[in-house]
């Protein structure tokens, strides 16, 4: 056949390189030395060094976006849109917003609801969600993207059975004596019977002669056809276990709930009604002796029932018809019980009189006790009418929840419900996490997921009057879970007590928090409300606080007057919170229990009859008003109320008093206390004073002991409760309202003596409580925050309290962790702080404002980023700037950043030094600097990025300690604190060299070269933190991306891997740190604009081909054959210096792929896996990108992997084992760049995606592969 005749394919067989390749294969096998890629010298510079990238900035100067065509011009630089500030409403549970009026409000109180009631800042990088840190490929994503193809099928895997008939079936030609017997080849199954094939569709024209460029467009444009979009979609998705770039966002902070269990109040009737019965519920947990709820109080009794008290009650409040609670437990355990109590009215007679009629009576013997009953009524109704305020105890009950949530569990074999519809209900008890464990041994319990549970409680025990107490209770409830319990052989009040518990629902209706606040959604504020049940858990919770929250729970145990004179055996305590010592000046903040009014002005306990040292199970509810003042107090007064009517005597009568001030030295009492009685009327300005203080002239019980016990709690989000958060929130407050002199405890505060207290309060945040500590973790760092950027002034000097605020900083985080570390991700990130710093954290007096001046909409977030257009003169200015990296050069008008120079002018250190410079150490010579110069009126508000990268470089060993077991969180602050620099000053669009001063970066610098020191010295003694350092360093890098010169940051990471590359030469492992490199190196590349990093719009490219069609006769060479190449053409194609310059981030992961694929690299089968793996991540995501989908931008994403051609051809010998069968190599296809740089792979080319440019082909591992490879390598060899 003449040259001029033979088929287009011909001309690719390049026989010559076939042959290099087999003679190479050759060497191999027989034990040629093979020049390593690490030491080759065609290459420029060695792989094992990286080399000096381009100066970005000055690249895109050179090169605008403008100048690229089309699609492209996305590709040069980043979106003008990429950072943008989003304010995310706060979710609110309830309807009203629940915080204290405008009013007279102190700081702490101020601060406190301006934190609760800020939306959400959020520093936004609109395209995140692109990169493969939160849009990974996994096999859920690729069966996504599978469906819809077209399932392709082949003649060798339909089965015999389905082309032959049944009648063949008995046809001893189909079948074969042994399986030898059968070719291995298509259509094997029926080569003995062609007959019962299908027969092919003719293909006319087949011998007709067309012009080969007619053959190929024609096959090109079947090829085409049906073909999927991302190539790689067809793939398995790459290996998980690898993805060190996986992060998600954190979840908003949201109050805490454990297991939620609803119980509904349905009946309560007796043998006899001839009075009002009250119920109160609450959980008690007997292993930790513990209650764990408030109390509940319902009533269920009749309308003619509740007519007898007409005359003590107003019209009740819908908020005390609550019949249904909903109880949360956050520690599930079976020793928990829900206790029921009753109460009645006060009458005449103790406890076993009045229980008797109901132990008694039946119902049956109604007509027989007529008389009786009608004599018992009329009692009662007396009662009711005299002493309608009072009540006594009556009896009670307990239900064992862990039997009712079991027995509820369980299927019913006689129930018309399948088994099946229970099941997933017990699924759900695998969404907690360990907190629904018990505690202790392997008892487990949960209170979700079971099947609602009817209950009809009948026996219930007599209330003793000697044995009132809580630790009587618990030993009851301890003796009722033996057989042979001494309760059950009492004799029991008969009643029926009907209730319904089930697992409360996501979102109930018609629902009051704790505060009597509507939870969304309530339909009707008319309807009956189902009320939540404030936790007191069994243990610590460690959640901060997300809303407002100012409760007191007062619990009178006790009170002993047998030795006081006189007529007092039935007694009552009136509780009363008071703002002043006027009886007028009582306030109406104690909650109503049932029926009544919502709140009240005094509350009594129950009377135990003809008893002078009662014991109380009482409890009482306040609402603590926003600002407590020292006049605020607790006054109780102790009445003796006469049950029998007599002329002459009172109805009660005041037999003792005493108080409790709420405020001591600025903080809210709470505890226990043991209180002096006072018998005589208090004097005039004793709420300034403590019971404990003998004023003179004044007769006490018992001799001023103590004789009166009670308990004070408070559950708020205002007050910690902890003296060392409230010294610490104590002095903040003082120094931003300037309030000199100031009374600290038994110490006078000055001016003078503010500030070394101040410094105590930062170094004792340490010995705080965890509990507490997380509670208020975002008011600590807010104010810790405060004392970085905006340095108190006192007397008028500058006190600059950056080290100690930083240092306490890394103290509380590291608290924080400790609390929270089983909740920690698998990056040892605490989900708290992650939430903080992405949600709360904002820099103290930078609001942020909006052109429009209208406030954001909830529906749609608003934003505050750069315009829609880039402004026409940021090109001019750029081009106009000097070439320095240096900001802090004058430069030309337009890009001088004013606040840099105010910073620079008003900074207290000298910075024109190194970094490196020990003076600066904590104890050099010019540490004493850290003061300010005395204050003249200038700004003394700093940047918190550089005061924490300032700190961080200068801290002393033990803070730094602190800092790099939690150095993600102090990278991450850094990186919000810039960005909202950037946001709300409105510097987006100043060139980035001029966006941050040359002493910031310089410590930047220096922080980064100090972190990557501790990797590299710690990977062998501890590889776990020495892992998480990092890669909390390559994702800070990362975030620079964004924000900062991204030359500069190029040069951190040149500068990381140096250091790597030094301890290499002597590390006795060295696998563990190219494990942490590489892993370095794809967080890195998981940049949503990884392109972009990468210049593949820049003029280091293929020239044109004076013929673009790939049936050409005249390109005979190849980048590949022995004749001698383009330079330029090469450079594409290997990893050359100029290449790797370039595309900086991709030659550095293509330069770890080539030296994991090193004959003799250490750790092969890992290293391998890994940078496969990676290579194969990035290509996936570059498929599944909508931003490539244009053909010329995906030929330009390509070309970033041209490498991989010479890479494969070079590695092909050690990814199959070609002694196991004959060599047969196809040969190398022409590579041919057309006029619009598409890189154009032979015949197969494909446009459906980047991989696809390539050639890419799936490379089939061997059963002797040395590598298993799942990643679609290029399918030109």
């Amino acid at each position: 056949m003449a040259a001029a005749e033979r088929r287009a394919f011909a001309h690719k067989i390049n026989r010559t390189v076939a042959a290099e390749v087999r003679k190479q294969v050759s060497r191999e096998r027989s034990g040629s030395p093979h020049s390593s890629r690490r030491s080759s010298t065609s290459l420029g510079v060695p792989l094992t060094e990286v080399v000096e990238p381009l100066d970005f900035e000055d690249v895109l100067l050179s090169r605008p976006p403008d100048a690229e065509p089309g699609p492209l011009r996305d590709l040069a630089e980043f979106p003008v849109d990429d950072l943008e500030l989003l304010l995310q409403p706060r979710e609110s549970r309830t309807t009203e917003p629940g915080i204290p009026e405008d009013g007279k409000l102190d700081a702490q109180v101020r601060a406190a609801v301006e934190m609760y009631t800020e939306d959400w800042i959020i520093a936004h990088r609109r395209y995140q969600h692109l990169s493969a840190a939160y849009s990974p490929i996994t096999t859920e994503t690729q069966r996504e993207r599978q469906k819809g193809l077209t399932r392709q099928i082949f003649e060798q895997d339909v089965s015999g059975d389905e082309r032959s008939g049944p009648e063949d079936s008995d046809d001893p030609r189909h079948s074969s004596g042994s399986p030898d017997d059968t070719p291995r080849s298509s259509g094997a199954s029926g080569i003995f019977d062609l007959r019962n094939l299908a027969a092919d569709s003719l293909l006319p024209s087949l011998l007709e002669r067309t012009a080969p460029e007619d053959g190929d467009r024609r096959n090109e444009a079947l090829r085409r056809q049906h073909r999927p979009r991302a190539l790689l979609a067809l793939y398995p998705a790459p290996d998980e276990d690898d993805a060190v770039e996986r992060c998600s966002r954190p979840e908003p902070p949201r109050e805490h709930f454990g297991q939620r269990i609803l119980v509904k109040c349905l009946s309560l009737k007796f043998e006899i009604e001839i009075e009002p019965i009250f119920g109160i519920l609450a959980l008690y947990d007997v292993r930790e002796k513990k209650k764990i709820s408030e109390n509940f109080y319902f009533d269920l009794n009749s309308d003619s029932m509740k007519g007898l008290l007409r005359a003590h009650g107003t019209h009740p409040a819908i908020s005390t018809l609550a019949r249904s609670a909903i109880f949360s437990v956050t520690y599930p355990s079976p020793d928990i019980f829900l206790v029921i109590k009753l109460e009645k009215v006060l009458q005449q007679g103790d406890i076993s009189e009045c229980c008797e009629p109901y132990m008694v009576m039946k119902e049956v013997d109604t007509a027989k006790n007529k008389e009786k009953l009608e004599k018992l009524r009329l009692a009662a109704e007396q009662f009711c009418t005299r002493l309608g305020r009072y009540r006594m105890p009556f009896a009670w009950t307990a239900v064992h929840l862990a039997n009712i949530v079991s027995s509820a569990g369980q299927p019913d074999r006689d129930s018309s419900d399948s088994e099946g519809e229970r099941r997933p209900a017990w699924t759900d008890r695998r969404r907690r996490g360990p907190q629904d464990r018990t505690g202790s041994g392997d008892d487990t319990c949960s209170f979700s997921g079971f099947r609602p549970a009817t209950l009809t409680v009948t026996n219930f025990f007599k209330q003793e009057a000697e044995r009132l107490s809580d630790e009587d209770l618990f030993k009851f409830l301890a003796d009722m879970r033996r057989p042979s319990s001494l309760l059950r052989r009492l004799r029991p009040v008969t009643a029926q007590l009907k209730i319904d518990i089930s697992p409360a629902p996501e979102n109930p209706h018609f629902c009051l928090s704790p505060e009597l606040l509507h939870v969304k959604p309530y339909p009707d504020p008319r309807g009956r409300p189902t009320k939540e049940i404030l936790e007191f858990p069994a243990r610590e919770v460690y959640a901060p606080h997300t809303s407002y929250r100012n409760l007191l729970y007062v619990y009178p145990h006790c009170l002993n007057f047998s030795s006081r004179q006189g007529s007092v055996r039935n007694l009552t305590v009136r509780v009363q919170y008071m703002a002043g010592e006027d009886p007028s000046q009582a306030l109406p903040v104690i909650f109503g229990k049932s029926s009544c009014s919502e709140f009240t002005r005094e509350a009594f306990t129950p009377v135990v009859y003809h008893n002078k040292s009662p014991e109380f199970y009482e409890e009482f509810k306040l609402r603590l008003p926003a600002c407590v003042t020292e006049n605020h107090h607790l006054l109780f007064t102790f009445y003796h109320v006469s049950c029998q009517p007599r002329p002459g005597t009172a109805l009660e009568t005041p037999v003792g008093f005493t108080w409790i001030p709420l405020l001591q030295h600025g903080r809210l009492r709470t505890g226990p206390f043991c209180l002096p009685v006072s018998v005589d009327q208090l004097p005039p300005s004793y709420s300034v004073l403590t019971p404990d203080v003998a004023l003179p002239g004044m007769r006490w019980v018992d001799g001023h002991k103590g004789v009166f016990s009670v308990e004070l709690t408070a559950v708020s989000s205002v007050h910690p409760q902890d003296p060392h958060l409230d010294k610490f929130f104590t002095l903040v407050h003082v120094l931003e309202e300037g309030a000199f002199p100031f009374r600290l405890k038994d110490t006078v505060l000055s001016e003078g003596t503010v500030e070394q207290e101040l410094r105590a309060s930062l170094a004792a945040l340490r010995l705080a409580s965890p509990e507490p500590l997380v509670a208020f973790s975002h008011h600590v760092l807010d104010k810790l925050v405060r004392l970085v950027v905006r340095p108190p002034i006192i007397g008028g000097q500058i006190v600059n309290l950056g080290r100690g605020a930083f240092e306490a900083m890394a103290h509380v985080v590291s608290l924080v962790h400790r609390s929270l570390e089983a909740a920690q991700d698998s990056r040892g990130h605490c989900p708290l702080l992650a939430a903080y710093v992405y949600y709360a954290f904002r820099l103290p007096g930078t609001e942020p404002t909006f052109p429009s001046g209208s406030p954001p909409v909830a529906v749609q977030p608003a934003t505050l980023a750069r315009g829609p257009g880039r402004p026409a003169s940021l090109y001019l200015a750029r081009s106009k700037s000097i070439s320095s990296s240096n900001p802090d050069l004058a430069v030309a008008p337009g890009s001088v950043d004013d606040e840099v120079s105010r910073i620079l002018a008003s900074k207290g250190i000298d910075r024109s030094h190194s970094w490196v410079n020990s003076a600066y150490a904590p104890g050099g010579s010019k540490a004493v600097l850290r003061r300010a110069p005395p204050y003249c009126g200038a700004d003394p508000r700093q940047l918190l990025h550089e005061e924490l990268a300032l700190q961080w470089v200068v801290s002393s060993s033990a803070v730094r300690e602190a800092v790099l077991q939690h150095a993600w969180f102090f990278f991450q602050l850094m990186v919000k604190s810039m960005a909202l620099h950037l946001l709300l000053g409105q510097r987006l669009d100043t060139p980035r060299k001029l966006r941050f001063p040359g002493r910031f970066l310089d410590d930047i610098m220096a922080l980064v070269s100090s972190v990557g020191l501790e990797v590299i010295t710690r990977v062998y003694k501890d590889a776990e933190l020495a892992e998480r350092l990092n890669a909390s360093l390559a994702f800070f890098l990362s975030d620079l991306l964004s924000l900062v010169d991204r030359g500069f940051v190029f040069n951190l990471v040149r500068i990381h891997y140096k250091q790597v590359a030094t301890r290499l030469q002597s590390a006795p492992n060295p696998t563990l740190l190219l494990t942490l490199r590489m892993d370095f190196t794809r967080i890195l590349c998981s940049h949503e604009h990884y392109v972009t990093l990468n210049l593949p719009c820049c003029p280091l490219s293929p020239p044109a081909s004076p013929s673009p069609s790939v049936s050409s006769t005249t390109s005979q060479s190849s980048t590949f054959s022995s004749q001698a190449p383009d330079p330029k053409v090469t450079s594409m194609f290997e990893l050359s210096g100029p290449f790797r310059q370039q595309h900086f981030l991709a030659g550095l992961l293509l330069t770890e792929l080539a030296l994991a694929l090193e004959p003799e690299a250490e750790g092969a089968s890992l290293l391998h896996k890994k940078a496969i793996s990676a290579v194969h991540s990035l290509l996936c995501g570059h498929d599944a990108d909508p931003r490539y989908a244009e053909a010329t931008v995906k030929a330009r994403v390509a070309e970033l992997y041209l490498p991989l051609l010479s890479l494969a051809r070079d590695t092909l010998p050690r990814l199959h084992d070609f002694a196991g069968f004959p060599l047969r190599l196809p040969p190398l296809r022409r590579v041919q760049p057309d006029l619009t740089g598409v890189c154009a792979v032979g015949p197969e080319e494909c446009g459906a995606s980047p991989p696809a440019a390539l050639g890419c082909r799936p490379c089939p591992p061997s059963a002797g592969s040395s590598l298993g490879l799942a990643l679609p390598l290029p399918g030109c060899l």
